[in-house]
């Protein structure tokens, strides 16, 4: 794996570059033998077959992995004994079977879980819980570890599920919407429009704005098809892959008003939950917050913790690491709960608190915001029915009126 970083070397120059390593412990063991103290570290995007090919698996897929693999070994099977079950029992799946088939085979030439995981071409899996088994491995708390790993990708996959489902009546009123605002535009606005021609009167500012888009889009719209598939398309690999530009767009992100605060609750009521279930899994604290980074999907949350764990790895408190570090203003509880937890000795449990307190308040938005979704989609609908429907009254009421 390739990793960027960005640091000073021993002589107090600003430098960075790229260096391949197994994971990020490795990376900055490396750097340090090059006497090179980094700022922050990071996989890099890359292009490639094998980053194509590999897709990212699913949170249910991951939560039933966690729980099975946790209870065949708390029933005392061996990790090699409990795979070879796992793969018998979903012989059906050919792209698990293939992922459980690869990992045993790691395990069985007497590499590591943890090694198996992070070796294996068929699924990404998330770093902080790769890396949280290696910990684990070490720790000889696996089946703690996964038990724990299992009931939170179960949670977040229960949100995204209420999510979808409280968003599939808005997407059904946007899509008739969209359907019949096409239909009225492409077939009946020309229909109409060859009454007002044989007469040659003059139209309205409002007929010509609808006539106007009825012929461009009646022209463009396979080119409009292409342009707008192709750039959602061009969108999404330059923010999978082009990390400038991934950094920019989460920056941007975290500045709206309301999903700004979204995005936010949801990163760090998530680093909440992983950075106390590492504290109570008995991971030194140092190393959880490191690990906890890693569960993070906005790159400036990213690359503010990264700096701030590399401040925890040198002595210092997370909070006054992430006070002192530059950035947007971090949401005012969570410090305040971060600092407490710091003073009192009891960060696993406040951060524990927070993480629900974050996903209720979470779900109280979600629910308002969707709430309002629906009665502003009727209107949508009704605005954009009413002007087309006004655009073609307009005249004929102007003819009828010109023949009386």
């Amino acid at each position: 794996m390739l990793f960027k970083y960005k640091g000073f070397d021993n002589t107090g120059n600003s430098v960075k570059g790229t260096v391949t390593a197994t994971t990020q412990e490795e990376a900055g063991q490396k750097l340090r033998t090059r006497n090179i103290y980094y700022e922050s570290l990071a996989p890099t995007k890359e292009f490639s077959l094998e980053a194509f090919s590999k897709r990212q698996m699913p949170g249910e897929l991951l939560a039933s992995f966690s729980k099975e693999l946790s209870s065949y070994l708390n029933s005392g099977m061996t990790i090699l004994t409990a795979i070879k079950l796992l793969e018998n029992q979903h012989e059906g799946e050919k792209r698990y079977v293939s992922f459980l088939n690869s990992i045993k085979t790691m395990i069985d030439e007497g590499k590591s879980l943890f090694h198996a995981l992070n070796t294996q071409k068929v699924y990404a899996m998330p770093e902080f819980y790769i890396q949280s088994l290696n910990i684990a491995g070490q720790s000889g708390k696996m089946v703690e570890v996964l038990t724990n790993m299992g009931a939170f990708f179960s949670a977040q996959n229960k949100v995204k599920k209420q999510v979808k489902g409280a968003m599939v009546y808005p997407t059904i009123i946007f899509t008739v919407a969209i359907a019949m605002t096409s239909f009225l535009i492409a077939f009946v606005v020309p229909k109409i429009t060859e009454i007002f021609e044989d007469t040659d009167q003059s139209l309205p500012p409002i007929t010509q704005f609808v006539l106007g888009i009825s012929d461009f889009l009646t022209a463009y719209y396979i080119h409009l098809i292409v342009a707008v598939v192709s750039g959602v398309l061009l969108f999404k690999l330059a923010y999978k892959h082009l990390s400038r530009f991934h950094q920019v767009i989460d920056g941007l992100l975290l500045r709206v008003p309301v999903l700004g605060t979204l995005i936010q609750n949801h990163e760090l009521g998530r680093f909440s939950y992983i950075l106390s279930l590492m504290l109570s899994s008995g991971v030194a604290y140092a190393q959880a917050v490191k690990l906890s980074t890693a569960s993070f999907s906005n790159y400036q949350l990213i690359t503010r913790f990264e700096r701030a764990s590399v401040k925890v790895l040198e002595g210092n408190k997370l909070s006054n690491a992430l006070q002192l570090s530059k950035g947007f203003k971090l949401k005012r509880n969570f410090m305040q709960s971060l600092a407490l937890g710091e003073e009192s000795s009891e960060v696993a449990h406040i951060l524990d608190n927070i993480s629900q307190l974050y996903a209720e308040e979470n779900e109280d938005k979600l629910k308002l915001l969707l709430g309002l979704l629906e009665p502003f989609m009727m209107l949508f609908i009704g605005v954009v029915v009413g002007v087309i429907v006004s655009a073609m009254l307009l005249p004929i009421f102007t003819m009828t009126q010109g023949l009386n």
